[in-house]
C-alpha cells in the first residue's frame, strides 16, 4: 500500500510544481492565451483533490503503527493545495477584474471593494475548512489511539488467560507429584516394617535354636 502512496506523492508534487509556475503566469498574460491557462490550472487542480483522495484512502489500509507518519505527510499535501487554491483564486479574481476594466471602463472601479469583500469571506471560509480539517484530523488521530489501546488490552487479556493456564498446569503436577511421593513413602515405611519383623523372628529363630541345642545337652 505504502508503494502505492508514494506514487501519488510523486504525481502530486509533478502537477503542484506545473500549477504554481502556472499561477505565477495568470498575471502576466491576456486575452485568450490567459483564458486557456486559466482552464487549464483548473482542470489540473481537479487532478491534485482526485489525488489527494486516493492518498487518504491508502493511509486508511496501512497499518496502525505506520499510519500517523503518512496522516503526517496528508496532511502537508492538503495544506499546500489549500495555499494553490487561494493563489489560484486570488489570480482568478484579478483577471475577472481586468476583464470587466476592459470591458467597462470607468464603470468597473467600484469591483474593487466587491472584490476585497470577496477575498475576505474567501479566507473566512479557508480559516473554517482549516479547522474542520484540524477537528477530523484530532478525530481520526483519537480513532487510532484508542484502537492501539483495545489492541494493548486484548494482548495484555490473552497473556493473562495464558499464565493463569500454566498455574492450573503446575498445580496440577505439583498435585501429582505429591501424591507419587507420599505413595513412595508408605512403601518405604511398609517395607521398613518387613525388614524389622523378619529380623526379629529370624533373631529369635536363632535363640531358640541355641536355647534347645544348650538344654539337649
Amino acid at each position: 500500500m505504502s508503494s502505492d502512496f508514494e506514487t501519488y506523492e510523486q504525481d502530486f508534487g509533478t502537477i503542484t510544481a506545473d500549477v504554481t509556475n502556472k499561477i505565477g503566469r495568470i498575471p502576466k498574460l491576456s486575452g485568450e492565451e490567459k483564458t486557456q491557462l486559466v482552464l487549464n490550472v483548473d482542470k489540473q487542480l481537479e487532478e491534485v483533490r482526485e489525488l489527494l483522495e486516493q492518498m487518504d484512502l491508502e493511509v486508511r489500509d496501512i497499518p496502525i503503527q505506520s499510519r500517523a507518519m503518512y496522516n503526517s505527510r496528508l496532511k502537508s499535501y492538503k495544506q499546500e493545495m489549500e495555499k494553490l487554491e487561494k493563489d489560484f483564486k486570488r489570480s482568478r479574481i484579478a483577471y475577472s477584474d481586468e476583464v470587466r476594466n476592459e470591458l467597462l471602463g470607468d464603470d468597473a472601479g467600484s469591483s474593487e471593494n466587491q472584490r476585497a469583500h470577496l477575498l475576505d469571506n474567501t479566507e473566512k471560509l479557508e480559516r473554517s475548512s482549516r479547522r474542520l480539517e484540524a477537528g477530523y484530523q484530532i478525530a481520526v488521530e483519537t480513532e487510532q489511539v484508542g484502537q492501539e489501546i483495545l489492541s494493548n488490552l486484548h494482548s495484555d487479556r490473552e497473556k493473562i488467560q495464558r499464565a493463569r493456564e500454566r498455574l492450573r498446569e503446575t498445580d496440577a503436577n505439583l498435585g501429582k507429584s505429591s501424591r507419587i511421593l507420599t505413595g513412595m513413602l508408605r512403601r518405604i515405611i511398609q517395607n521398613r516394617v518387613l525388614v524389622f519383623i523378619l529380623g526379629a523372628i529370624i533373631l529369635l529363630t536363632i535363640i531358640l535354636a541355641i536355647y534347645f541345642n544348650l538344654r539337649g545337652h
